[in-house]
């Protein structure tokens, strides 16, 4: 008999509805795009964002088909009909791909694709995919293979029944392991060493920030929005030459450089990944390490385009994320971008107190960059934090902290044992040393006024 080929990647098997086999073809980027609104609610938008993230991928998108329902269908997420008019577009284009908007359970993906004939895939596989090709890095290839396999790893729950037969024949009798099995083995052996080298490259990227912090650098992040302009205004401000496009996801690996800055000390600029709606878990989890960077960060430039026709929406989904991470609390700077499109005028908006909190600027023609360079300025000097503090004795673990960050000016024994030390840092590290680290208000003496009651 012959033996039934084994693929545990997206060119697996699957059965049809006849009880047969049949092989999922292994190319073609023509695809057919579905989008269902759900509950009721007008999702618009979010497909014209689906189109867009279909053709960074690479898909040439030759027909969608929508919809409404009220919650999903167990079995195939659609309905019947709507499953039989996506059939129809598939071969009446001659699709190979059908992608959803939506995150798809590994039953239904087997279930649609014996019933289309064809490539399935959700939502997460779809972002998946453009962060394999975005990577450059080792590390950001290592993060992307990490949230590939963690996603894949699901699909192989109650997978397909040529899976779980035991290998036999001459030379192939083991102890009686499913191929299910091995695979499911092989993956976890495989995200263990990935999760093992990610350790290590965390390990030397916290010798970079401690570095800075003993050289006292602030750290500026860029966030926002995917396709908001954040690489675009990187290169304005620093030209790092960092790779920029009108798409969706075009830089991926977190570039950081030196920001001299007139009137203030220098900073250390950081470009990360953009953010979009209903990111998924696998992407938040392996991208937590380079997300360190913002959560770390003395100021947030928080990066929007201000010719969004969903702006507010969009902002909250940032805010989102950045709560996600632990970044909720770092202070925010508001750069709207792309008033070359909108045609405002380049301005900086201030609070009550006088202190900048938006910048509206082109990152494309630089128009209101200098407004947003003297704004930092601004900003970097008002959290400069002097203060000395009185800790007792048995503070040895906030004391480190203190020396990890390199906040440390100056220390002297108290007379009854007490630690004095002199700390110059940032407002952010301040509360995080009050949020996080045991920082009570009655240690502070001067410079500082502590958020904890």
């Amino acid at each position: 008999m012959t033996a039934l080929p084994v693929a545990i990647s997206s060119n697996g098997l699957a059965r049809n509805p006849g009880g047969g086999l049949f092989e999922r073809p292994r190319g073609g980027e023509r695809a057919v795009l579905v989008h269902l609104v759900l509950d009721g609610s007008d999702d618009a938008r979010d497909f014209a964002e689906f189109q867009e993230l279909a053709a960074s991928a690479g898909a040439e998108c030759v027909a969608s088909v929508g919809g409404r329902r009220q919650s999903p269908d167990p079995r195939l997420f659609v309905g019947s009909g709507k499953a039989e008019e996506i059939r129809d577009a598939v071969q009446g284009n001659g699709a190979a791909l059908v992608i959803f908007d939506h995150n798809l359970s590994p039953a239904q993906e087997r279930n649609l694709e014996a019933f289309l004939q064809c490539r399935v895939i959700g939502r997460t596989g779809l972002i998946l995919d453009i962060f394999a090709q975005r990577a450059r890095s080792f590390e950001g290839k290592l993060q992307v293979e990490l949230a590939q396999l963690r996603h894949l790893s699901t699909r192989l729950v109650r997978g397909w029944t040529h899976l779980e037969r035991q290998r036999g024949g001459i030379g192939l009798r083991g102890p009686g392991e499913t191929q299910l099995e091995t695979d499911r083995r092989l993956l976890a052996d495989r995200i263990r060493q990935i999760g093992l080298r990610l350790d290590r490259v965390e390990r030397q990227r916290e010798q970079g920030r401690r570095a800075r912090r003993k050289a006292d650098l602030p750290t500026v992040s860029l966030v926002g929005y995917t396709n908001a302009g954040k690489s675009t205004l990187f290169n304005s401000l620093t030209q790092a030459g960092v790779y920029a496009a009108d798409q969706l996801f075009a830089t991926l690996d977190p570039t950081l450089r030196r920001l001299n800055l007139p009137g203030a000390e220098p900073i250390v600029l950081a470009d990360t990944v953009g953010f979009i709606s209903h990111l998924p878990h696998e992407l938040v989890a392996a991208f937590r390490s380079t997300l360190q960077e913002t959560c770390e960060a003395s100021l947030l430039l928080h990066v929007i385009d201000a010719g969004h026709p969903d702006r507010d929406a969009v902002i909250g989904q940032v805010e989102a994320v950045l709560e996600s991470i632990g970044a909720e609390t770092v202070p925010r700077l508001q750069v709207f971008n792309k008033i070359d499109v909108t045609g405002d005028t380049p301005r900086v908006e201030r609070d009550a107190e006088g202190q900048a909190q938006a910048v509206w600027l082109s990152a494309a023609t630089g128009a209101g960059t200098d407004l947003l360079i003297s704004a930092l300025s601004e900003r970097i000097r008002g959290e400069a934090v002097y203060a000395q503090l009185c800790l007792p004795a048995a503070e040895v673990r906030l004391r480190s902290r203190l020396f990890s960050l390199g906040a440390v000016v100056a220390e002297q024994i108290g007379p009854t044992g007490e630690w004095l030390i002199e700390v110059r840092t940032s407002r952010g590290n301040m509360d995080l040393l009050c949020r996080r680290h045991g920082l009570r208000a009655e240690w502070v003496r001067s410079g500082f006024e502590s958020p904890v009651v």
